[in-house]
């Protein structure tokens, strides 16, 4: 008979992090107008560009009050707050369109390459991170650990350059950027999976090393427990003792690494799209904050808060699901 899942559990830990979520929300969303309003950028200046250097004083006060921008700082945040909540996330003033409509038309793409350069990161770390443990010290062990450890210190944009110049450049055997080609007018699923081999690959590499290493330890040392010795003497499989024992009690370490890699999965996107030139939200973030754009960065800020916040509570629901020792109680 199967266990049925703890959802009660699950339900009051979700709840009490959407709660505190709350007041980790409302200090993020003021500290980006708080940062922006002691920016020496000017955002009637960057809306106005070079028209605004033949432009009246009084039409430049004029855009700073349609801007907003000539409130105090306490009640921009409010308004924009008050605004918020009912779905109003306010105009952008650097994309002149609404903020909602900014981020609707760049998620999708963003998520796309995040959710598989995280599962290419996800799968090769594992499997690597298991061969190596069945085999610690070992020919495999060495090569693997020693390129973890040096792609570790590998910025992604850098990564990204390298690929570009092999796979674009000199094999000619990828598209080095953009979404689809050139000489095409319609966005088509052939040309997006062409055109996100690259990025998702170099995205994933970079956070390829934390998951191979914590598997590799984690697996390692539970095939030294005495239940997977015990497992072996009684004449189990190799592979039924590694993948039935070692590996399940070695993942749980792994599990809590997920919620923590989000934000390195979110600057390394950031870098990765820039490279790429990929159509998500990292030229928007660039523009919104090069420009004091205040709806747009404090929207994307809580966008990214809130994307940490999930991938925390989902590590540790995973954990919960895959020890039950270790419960609910977060």
């Amino acid at each position: 008979m199967k266990r049925a899942l703890p959802a009660a559990p699950m339900a009051r830990m979700a709840g009490r992090r959407a709660l505190l979520a709350v007041p980790v929300l409302l200090t993020v969303t003021f500290a980006v107008f708080a940062v922006a309003a002691a920016s020496p950028f000017d955002p009637v200046k960057a809306y106005t560009g070079s028209a605004g250097l033949t432009a009246s004083q009084e039409n430049l006060d004029q855009i700073r009050a349609n801007l907003g921008v000539d409130q105090p700082l306490v009640t921009r945040w409010w308004d924009w707050l008050t605004s918020a909540l009912t779905g109003d996330l306010g105009d952008s003033s650097v994309m002149r369109q609404p903020v909602a409509d900014v981020i609707a038309e760049r998620i999708g793409w963003s998520a796309l390459l995040a959710l598989t350069a995280f599962a290419v990161a996800i799968v090769l770390g594992t499997t690597l991170g298991v061969l190596a443990a069945r085999r610690r010290g070992g020919l495999l062990d060495r090569c693997v650990s020693s390129l973890a450890y040096t792609l570790e210190a590998a910025p992604a944009f850098w990564l990204g350059l390298l690929a570009i110049w092999f796979f674009a450049l000199e094999l000619g055997v990828l598209p080095a950027g953009g979404l689809t080609d050139t000489a095409s007018d319609t966005v088509t699923a052939g040309q997006v999976a062409r055109h996100l081999v690259l990025p998702a690959a170099v995205l994933g590499v970079s956070q390829l090393p934390w998951f191979f290493l914590y598997v590799r330890q984690g697996v390692g040392d539970a095939l030294d427990e005495d239940p997977v010795r015990g497992a072996r003497a009684r004449g189990l499989a190799e592979r039924t003792v590694l993948l039935g024992h070692a590996l399940r009690s070695g993942m749980l370490p792994m599990l809590t690494l997920i919620g923590s890699r989000v934000p390195e999965l979110i600057t390394g996107a950031l870098l990765v799209e820039t490279v790429f030139s990929w159509p998500g939200i990292a030229a928007a973030t660039v523009q919104a904050a090069t420009s004091v754009d205040f709806p747009l960065l404090a929207a994307l800020t809580v966008l990214a808060t809130a994307a940490v916040l999930l991938g925390n509570l989902l590590s540790d629901l995973l954990y919960g699901l895959a020890d039950p020792r270790v419960g609910f109680d977060g």
